[in-house]
């Protein structure tokens, strides 16, 4: 005899009760009441949920064991079409992500990590500007380069960096996309062999004036006697051979003075992916000698509290010593240096540097970041900067090709 609606809604004690033809009331220890569909299939009994009591009718219930059974005689697992169906399901959610849906994800999910609120605002205005009028309420699925370029090819010559920026954002989203299954393939955004076919290379793609490595001695000596905040950036500058916006930006959070590792996460560098730059003495020394802010975490803070050394502080301290060189410069009088004066590999020159991989022959060389061996390097290179005298050449003897 077969369970009633009345009967049903009257048992409380934890078990199973069978209605008949493979359905069963089950409820729990806990007093969860549920419809389940008992059956075997080859050799095997396996169980499938009909759902809570609370949301279907027994007569609901009968309907879907009804079914279930049509399946087993067509040959058919009703647990593994169930599963099959959640797929499809999940799949067709996935198709409706937008963009800025994908984006709004992106942005909680590196929310911990970016304590610096004013960059995450300026990615989404980045955003609102420049690409979710083009693309924003279409599927991340079916952004392709063609989309891609239409964000950023507007902005490419007059917006330069912006537009470098930005596009290294969407890179970062699309990639993210593809990770939690909403998208497929190649990422579009990707530059090297992609993206920087479908855009000219400006004028203003050119060297920036250097400062001649056999001059180093003499102009980190004034500028260490100089006082204030900048001037201890651009001498940490010198030394670790970053880049400016890494080493305005630094936080104290990003730096392990116990290992004497600094490492910039990806959102900062140009590659998009994180770079640990080992600290020679000199550098630890301008660490630990630093002004600091009771609730803040930047390395170099500025002259408003709570905010980090300004865009130009670095180069206005600069011209006071040397006008016609960049700061960007100091990374080519680093590189010249390493050529000229080291034995060093190019590629452990380069890592040092945070290229990007040129060849296959380098990434074969450079499938971790060589830590050891760019220690040595930069511990060379600041007593270079720091050591008078420097007529004779420098050749590294510990690291061997």
């Amino acid at each position: 005899m077969g369970l009633s609606q009345t009967r049903a809604d009257k048992i409380k004690q934890p078990g199973r009760y069978a209605d008949g033809r493979n359905l069963y009331l089950q409820v729990s220890a806990a007093g969860n009441r549920s419809w389940i569909f008992r059956y075997e299939l080859r050799g095997r009994e396996r169980i499938m949920g009909l759902g809570p009591c609370a949301d279907f009718t027994l007569e609901e219930a009968r309907e879907r064991a009804r079914l279930a059974r049509q399946l087993l005689k067509d040959g058919i697992d009703p647990l593994d079409k169930a599963h099959e169906a959640r797929a499809q399901a999940a799949a067709q959610a996935a198709k409706a992500i937008t963009f800025a849906q994908a984006t709004d994800s992106y942005l909680n999910f590196h929310a911990a990590k970016w304590t610096n609120a004013p960059y995450a605002k300026l990615c989404r205005m980045r955003l609102n500007d420049y690409v979710f009028p083009s693309i924003g309420a279409l599927p991340i699925g079916t952004i392709d380069k063609a989309l891609v370029l239409k964000c950023i090819t507007p902005i490419w010559q007059q917006k330069h960096k912006t537009a470098v920026r930005t596009l290294r954002l969407v890179r970062g989203i699309l990639d993210y996309a593809k990770v939690q299954g909403w998208r497929t393939g190649d990422n579009p955004a990707v530059w090297k062999d992609n993206i920087e076919h479908a855009l000219p290379t400006l004028a203003t793609d050119k060297h920036h004036p250097a400062l001649p490595f056999s001059e180093t001695y003499q102009f980190m000596t004034k500028l260490r006697v100089e006082p204030g905040v900048a001037v201890r950036a651009l001498e940490f500058l010198v030394l670790t051979a970053c880049r400016t916006g890494e080493v305005r930006e630094a936080r104290w959070s990003e730096i392990d003075l116990a290992a004497k590792i600094w490492t910039v996460p990806g959102e900062r560098t140009k590659t998009g992916k994180a770079h640990r730059v080992p600290l020679s003495p000199r550098a630890l020394e301008i660490l630990k000698t630093l002004p600091r802010e009771n609730s803040g975490d930047w390395v170099f803070i500025g002259v408003q509290q709570g905010k980090p050394l300004g865009h130009g502080s670095m180069n206005e301290a600069l011209k006071r010593l040397r006008p016609n060189i960049t700061t960007h410069g100091f990374r080519s009088t680093f590189r010249d240096w390493a050529a000229e004066t080291t034995s060093y590999p190019n590629h452990v020159v380069e890592q040092a540097l945070a290229h990007s991989i040129g060849n296959a022959v380098e990434a074969a060389y450079r499938r971790g970041d060589l830590l050891a061996k760019r220690a040595q390097l930069m511990a060379d290179w600041a007593r270079y900067c720091t050591t008078p005298k420097h007529e004779a050449t420098v050749t590294s003897i510990r690291v061997q090709r």
